[in-house]
């Protein structure tokens, strides 16, 4: 998981990139960097840490240009605290390509053979994103074979890049001297929007970035997702351009996304993320119905902030009183994205401050989000206890966590996930709690996807079924064996 944005501007685009970052912290707190184009030159700086502790006053006035593109970085390939492995990343040949990319590729052993031994690139990285864009450098450098660069040598390239790839990849490039180019994984599992306005001399501006808010905060007017498979480019001038470069493009997006990634004011696959939210919190209120006695319930309390729509809705379902019991310390970062075990643990506590005056003597229904590891939710019934709780049930708008997510999310491990081959009472055991009830996947299905173009997502992490195909019990003990954790 990671956040990009890409902007073609008809004035210096450096002020509308840091402010889509801003946006997009969420999506990501290791590192940040920003890469504007002035002609054929580039402008690059990127940071370890978040972006309003990255760039200064001089380097955003070094960051000329008014075609540029931006990432803020969620480490799930590479080390989290190498400066190195930052995006954007460059490669001199042909012209010169700046490329960011949100998502995770699945063969990036094969792929790093390939690069070396056929195509004669060295990466310098473990980062699969240098990959990529090495793997679409080659085939364009292919393509145009000393010619003059035309939108279809690009599509050709990413069509050749298709091919070569496997996992999730949502990217965006700059071509010096040319433009802009944008592409989505045939499953578009990670998201990509873009946005259109008219600048003030009546000329087209462009903004492609990760989730919907960005555009409406930057004053542009959704126009479309890219589609699964599908390559655009915008040129220098404006100029837009869009091929379908996929033989079968399928959209299966992230589950994940919808439960916790996105903001909820954000609409991604035409799905708003709040109302599926809310969904959420509807089609649980009848698991917990099935479950549990309400009225040995006195007050159902989310843990801010992503789990509120569907916290409200379960109260509202159940007929219960609806209250805050926790408090968020609003500087501390999102927990579930902290690099490290020890690291998410220290974090909890510091991020959340449980009201004894909500919790003393009352019977509680707990709603969260999602339960990966189990960490922060051990931690937040323990301090659920502590201010007088007499009874803690454990909600999960989300199912059951049974299996690594390789698609762009850092969950990979097994042994690290808390219902991972745990039964209910084992994990109430764990988690020293009185009840856990956990959304079905058929609703949490029904939830996300209704009323929308959307007929599949990829729910790997709940059931196992990774939608491109190539996942086998032997890369996964691969990826355990590397995990970052």
């Amino acid at each position: 998981m990671c956040g990009i944005v890409g902007i073609v501007s008809s004035e210096q685009c450096n002020q509308q990139i840091y402010d889509s970052l801003l946006l997009l912290q969420h999506r990501g707190q290791d590192s940040t960097g920003i890469a504007t184009m002035d002609g054929s030159v580039f402008h690059i700086n990127k940071s370890k840490g978040q972006v309003r502790e990255a760039y200064r006053t001089r380097d955003m006035r070094s960051l000329i240009g008014k075609i540029g593109l931006g990432h803020v970085r969620y480490a799930t390939k590479g080390a989290a605290h190498r400066e190195e492995e930052a995006q954007p990343f460059y490669v001199n040949a042909p012209y010169g390509i700046i490329l960011v990319h949100n998502g995770n590729l699945t063969n990036t052993r094969e792929l790093e053979k390939e690069l070396f031994k056929v195509d004669r690139r060295h990466t310098n990285t473990s980062s699969d994103t240098e990959m990529l864009l090495n793997v679409l450098a080659t085939e364009l450098n292919f393509e145009i074979k000393g010619k003059d660069i035309h939108p279809d040598h690009l599509f050709n390239a990413v069509k050749t890049v298709h091919k070569r790839v496997e996992g999730s990849y949502s990217s965006i490039s700059l071509i010096a001297g040319h433009g802009l180019l944008a592409f989505r994984d045939p499953f578009g599992i990670r998201p990509l929007v873009i946005g259109k306005r008219i600048s003030k001399n009546n000329q087209p501006e462009w903004i492609i970035a990760s989730e919907s808010l960005v555009i409406e905060n930057n004053d542009y007017q959704i126009v479309r997702d890219v589609e699964p498979g599908e390559a655009i480019f915008i040129t220098s001038q404006g100029e837009f351009f869009s091929k379908q470069c996929s033989d079968n493009p399928q959209l299966f997006p992230c589950s994940f996304e919808y439960v916790y990634l996105a903001r909820p004011d954000s609409i991604m696959n035409g799905i708003s993320v709040y109302k599926s939210r809310l969904r959420m919190g509807d089609l649980l209120a009848e698991t917990i119905k099935k479950q549990v006695s309400l009225g040995d319930i006195d007050v159902v309390m989310p843990i801010p902030d992503s789990s509120r729509p569907a916290a409200m809705q379960v109260a509202r379902q159940l007929g219960i009183e609806y209250r805050e019991g926790f408090f968020k310390n609003r500087y501390v970062g999102r927990t579930f994205i902290m690099p490290g075990q020890s690291l998410r643990k220290r974090s909890v506590r510091q991020k959340l401050n449980a009201m004894s005056t909500e919790f003393k003597n009352k019977n509680v229904l707990i709603v969260d989000d999602s339960v990966v590891r189990g960490t922060t939710s051990q931690q937040i019934v323990q301090m659920a206890r502590t201010a007088g709780a007499n009874q803690v049930t454990f909600t999960s708008a989300a199912p059951p966590i049974r299996y690594p997510h390789v698609y762009g999310i850092n969950m990979p491990s097994r042994n690290e996930l808390i219902a991972y081959n745990r039964n209910i009472n084992q994990i109430e055991k764990n988690l020293l709690i009185d009840k856990m009830i956990y959304q079905e996947i058929d609703d949490l299905s029904k939830a996300i996807v209704k009323d929308s173009k959307v007929k599949e997502l990829d729910l790997s992490c709940f059931n196992g079924q990774y939608v491109t195909g190539t996942v086998t019990d032997e890369y996964l003990s691969w990826v355990e064996k590397n995990s970052l954790s």
